[in-house]
């Protein structure tokens, strides 16, 4: 069996034979690979690839890139599915060869791409197919994986976020304002961002404001802008978002959170089309469109004078409703394998795989915090795997491979219930005000260990003692880059890394 222990060390046995003579094609694959360490065996000629197979090489994925107007190429994949029939086959065409589809498929092979497509859906298709149905992947088509950016992507794997896709499609068509409903994590920002991507704005900016914790002085500067005064006297316009999103899309996080007077100017930018910066009388017409998100009840919103009915009215002609995690169970397996894959690209580490044990845990855990707790997730145990997670003994924790796999272990959630924690404010402050100074010394020790080696991550990692994978994901959470001033870091902090474990081989 070709597949029978592909993930059980995905990053280092994962070999691809790729049947190409376009260096067009090759060099894009080759760069996916590299990425994600997997090995690529090339061949000229679809009789070349099958004297290296009876030769002895068992490949884990073949990629037919069919040579245009070449038909006869497919002849091997005849051969493959008598001698190997679990090798799994993705066969890429020019438009022209279009008609060669159906007997692709009918030949064996899982997925046929027409050039040209994007290096993105090539790379998701070989992931998907590596994992194949029997390991929990199910059969996706990759239609069902839409790339929004470097890190954001849309999943419609099940028929609920394939009606809200369906939903989106209709919204980007009609150039209005757009209420988007949802709890907090549950992917509002990604709705948005599909929609703006879909509608004639696309070719313009994107630009997003979170009102959430923003104070209402500098909330109003970073939506309307702001006049400064240069030292000679003249003034100069401090540019804010709304022009930013000059015939884009202004996507607005947290509306409620805005402060009324803001929401009254808001309200009357989409209602006249024109911007009044502070500080400047003059008026100035304005094209953009406004997304705006909550995760408050509107009905609570209102009564609480929250969020502003007349400004209400004015967004909530249309609106779109995005469903919580726990109603969409059926994606959980290809959601954290996508997102492993996105985040071990972003890191620069092979991916992990995720036992059938933590899967089955995953697809049973309520997921209060959604895609973000997800990722959050996914981020850890890239980082850590599942022998450094501090794994939960209790009772009602599921188990796999003899061990239970809590999701958030740092905020004691176990995936077989709730929190681990019942409502004590006196044990969570306290245990709130350790859980500041720990992530105060660890940050600090961080910062001393990259100054000392130049920012050399490798080194700094050895310093403290702690593993490179783990180095890496203590920088992005606690967004440090080298630019940053070292200022408040002390001099002298020498602290071990704080809950790390003894000194690991760097990946």
């Amino acid at each position: 069996m070709f597949q029978d222990s592909v993930w059980q060390n995905t990053a280092k046995t994962v070999r691809l034979l790729v049947v190409s003579r376009e260096s067009t094609f090759l060099l894009p694959l080759c760069s996916i690979a590299e990425s994600n360490a997997w090995h690529v065996e090339s061949a000229t000629s679809a009789w070349d690839a099958m004297e290296r197979i009876q030769s002895g090489l068992t490949p884990h994925m073949f990629v037919l890139d069919l040579p245009r107007g070449d038909g006869d190429s497919l002849h091997i994949l005849r051969w493959l599915r008598r001698f190997h029939p679990d090798l799994p086959v993705i066969v890429t065409c020019s438009p022209e060869d279009a008609g060669y589809r159906k007997e692709a498929i009918r030949l064996g092979a899982q997925e046929v791409l027409t050039r040209p497509f994007e290096e993105s859906r090539l790379e998701s298709s070989i992931y998907r197919h590596l994992i194949g149905p029997e390991n929990g992947g199910g059969e996706i088509a990759s239609e069902d994986i839409e790339q929004l950016g470097p890190d954001s992507f849309f999943i419609s794997a099940s028929p609920i976020t394939q009606k809200l896709r369906a939903q989106t499609q209709l919204l980007a068509e009609a150039d209005v304002p757009v209420l988007i409903l949802g709890e907090a994590g549950s992917g509002k920002d990604t709705v948005a961002r599909l929609i703006h991507k879909r509608s004639v704005r696309s070719g313009f900016s994107f630009v997003k404001v979170n009102c959430a914790g923003m104070p209402g002085e500098l909330l109003e500067t970073e939506l309307f802008g702001s006049e400064r005064t240069s030292s000679s006297g003249s003034g100069q316009a401090g540019t804010g978002k709304l022009q930013r999103a000059e015939r884009g899309s202004l996507f607005v996080n947290e509306i409620t959170e805005m402060p009324l007077g803001l929401q009254t100017k808001l309200m009357h930018v989409l209602h006249d089309k024109v911007l009044y910066v502070p500080g400047c009388d003059k008026a100035l017409p304005i094209d953009v469109r406004v997304l705006a998100a909550t995760s408050m009840s509107i009905d609570r919103a209102l009564a609480e004078k929250k969020l502003r009915e007349d400004l209400y009215y004015r967004l909530s002609a249309f609106t779109v409703q995005v469903p919580p995690l726990r109603q969409r169970k059926s994606e959980v397996a290809l959601l954290l394998r996508h997102s492993m894959h996105q985040l071990a690209k972003h890191y620069g580490l092979p991916p992990r795989e995720f036992p059938l044990g933590v899967l089955d845990a995953c697809q049973r855990y309520s997921w209060p915090g959604n895609l973000k707790e997800l990722e959050n997730f996914v981020k850890r145990y890239l980082v850590a795997g599942d022998t450094e997670l501090p794994f939960n003994n209790h009772d009602s924790s599921v188990r796999g491979n003899g061990r239970s796999y809590p999701v958030d272990a740092t905020a004691g959630m176990t995936l077989g219930g709730g929190n681990a924690e019942e409502d004590q404010s006196g044990p969570k402050s306290l245990k709130s005000l350790i859980q500041t100074l720990k992530c105060e010394a660890e940050r600090n020790a961080i910062g001393t260990a990259l100054q000392k080696t130049g920012w050399n991550r490798k080194a700094a990692a050895r310093l403290l003692q702690v593993s490179y994978r783990t180095l890496l994901y203590k920088i992005e959470q606690y967004h440090m880059n080298s630019s940053e001033s070292l200022r408040d870091v002390l001099p002298e902090a020498q602290f071990p890394l704080v809950g790390a474990g003894s000194k690991s081989k760097a990946s």
